[in-house]
């Protein structure tokens, strides 16, 4: 860990830094676990406090995101396991998704609902690489799971919604 991390208002700093560019990732990844946005807030909040009491355990290993989001799908899990959990509607409807940078098309949605209803093992792998733009190694390791496992997963899921788009003229 460098020394801007080590001090009590560098680590402030620091942790800053990281919420500001990577809240919209957590929020994003928390949504897709949570189907909620309330909880996906939560999720993302408890993640950073998360990260900054484990600040001085953070060797480097990955990259900062990595690590961040191992913590963050770590966070979801945990309040998927809950016992109240069981009692929220986690239907997912269309408006209800977060607002994408660029305009949604309806292409687009009917992509991003299919995704969501794959099982969530797949899911967990398309939305590290695919929405998160991670290569297979870090979306490996913040799943902590295997390289060849996260590829088996994708090749898994690609069929799964090709599958499930035939006819949507996805490629057009």
């Amino acid at each position: 860990m460098d020394d801007a991390k080590s001090s009590g208002n560098s680590r402030e700093l620091w942790l800053y830094a990281l919420m500001r560019q990577y809240k919209a990732d957590l929020l994003r990844i928390g949504y897709l676990y949570l189907h909620d946005a309330g909880l996906a807030e939560d999720a993302a909040q408890e993640s950073f406090v998360k990260a900054y009491q484990a600040m001085d355990d953070f060797r480097g290993d990955s990259s900062e995101k990595t690590w961040l989001m191992r913590i963050a799908v770590n966070t979801c899990k945990d309040m998927r396991r809950s016992g109240w959990f069981k009692y929220i509607d986690r239907r997912v409807k269309p408006e209800a998704l977060p607002h994408a940078s660029q305009p949604f098309s309806t292409r687009d949605e009917t992509l991003t609902l299919a995704v969501m209803a794959l099982p969530r093992k797949m899911m967990d792998a398309v939305v590290l690489y695919y929405y998160q733009g991670m290569d297979l190694k870090e979306a490996a390791e913040t799943l902590g799971i295997a390289v060849s496992t996260v590829s088996t997963r994708l090749r898994n899921a690609r069929i799964k919604l090709e599958i499930a788009l035939k006819g949507e003229h996805m490629y057009d």
